[in-house]
């Protein structure tokens, strides 16, 4: 196999598709009644390291005045999927006065109920490449 660099230019790498997901069966289509799916995309490598820089607290150890950096794991969660959320718009005024919030991960907050939301944020963890904690458990038991 001869090596090439062509096969590592942007024009060549596969496209990663958005994925499609009925989150909740709560919201349905006015006409049908059926459950809409949402669209959401995969996050890449410079945006997930803004925003767990956005999301990395101090935190006090000892008394000596020393801290270590520590991710705030769920407003990292909620801002991961409040990014890589296509539809629906969560930045949508209209949508966000509908349920008295005025961003987006405040309204995911208040649209999902806990259970959906750890769904959603495990289906947009998986599809941006990365393997669930308990998917990391069984490979350490086989």
């Amino acid at each position: 196999m001869a090596k090439s660099l062509s096969a590592f230019l942007a024009q060549n790498a596969k496209e990663i598709k958005n994925k499609f997901l009925v989150v909740s069966d709560r919201f349905v289509d006015p006409e049908t009644g059926a459950p809409v799916e949402w669209e959401f995309r995969a996050i890449s490598s410079g945006e997930n390291q803004k925003l767990r820089k956005k999301c990395t607290i101090n935190v006090p150890i000892g008394n000596k005045g020393q801290y270590i950096p520590q991710v705030d794991i769920y407003t990292y969660q909620l801002k991961l999927a409040a990014t890589c959320t296509v539809f629906p718009n969560l930045n949508a005024t209209e949508l966000q006065e509908s349920y008295g919030v005025m961003d987006a991960e405040a309204l995911l907050g208040r649209m999902l109920l806990g259970s959906e939301l750890d769904d959603y944020i495990a289906a947009i963890t998986k599809h941006s490449g990365y393997q669930l904690e308990s998917e990391l458990i069984d490979e350490a038991k086989n």
